[in-house]
C-alpha cells in the first residue's frame, strides 16, 4: 500500500518519544535568585552568607536578645509570651543540634569499629588522621 496522502497522515509520540531536550545541570543559585529584587541584591546576599549563614545570624539575634531581655524584661503579656516562646525554639534548635552531635560520634564509632574489623591493618592511619583533624582544628 502506498501512501498517497501521507502528509495528512497525523503523528503520535509517547511522552518523551519526541524531541526532547532537558537542561540537567544543578541549579544552585535557586536559594539567592529567589530574592525579590527590591528586598536586596542577590549577589550581595551570596556574599554576605559566605560571611554568616543565616542561621547563624538568627542564632546570634536570638542570644543577643534573650539576653538583653534578662536586663530588661518584656512589659506587656504579648512581649513576655513571645519572649517565651523564642526560648523555647531556642532550646529545641539546641536538643537539635545536640542530637546531631550525638549522631555524627555514633557514625564515627561505627566506622572505626567497621574499620578494626574489615581492615585492621588501617587503625594506625585512622588514629594519625583523627589526630591531624584534632590538631589542625585546635591550633
Amino acid at each position: 500500500m502506498v501512501p498517497w496522502f501521507f502528509f495528512w497522515a497525523p503523528q503520535l509520540t509517547m511522552p518523551f518519544g519526541g524531541a526532547v531536550a532537558q537542561d540537567i545541570r544543578p541549579d544552585t543559585n535557586w536559594f539567592f535568585a529567589g530574592i525579590a529584587p527590591a528586598s536586596g541584591d542577590p549577589v550581595i546576599e551570596r556574599k554576605a552568607f559566605e560571611v554568616a549563614t543565616y542561621g547563624r545570624q538568627l542564632g546570634l539575634i536570638t542570644e543577643v536578645l534573650a539576653d538583653l531581655a534578662t536586663q530588661a524584661p518584656p512589659k506587656t503579656a504579648q512581649g513576655r509570651k513571645s519572649l517565651q516562646r523564642l526560648r523555647e525554639i531556642q532550646a529545641r534548635i539546641e536538643d537539635v543540634k545536640e542530637r546531631d552531635a550525638i549522631d555524627v560520634l555514633e557514625q564515627i564509632d561505627s566506622l572505626l569499629a567497621r574499620l578494626k574489623k574489615t581492615h585492621p591493618e588501617r587503625l594506625a592511619a585512622a588514629r594519625q588522621r583523627i589526630a591531624h583533624a584534632l590538631a589542625v582544628d585546635e591550633g
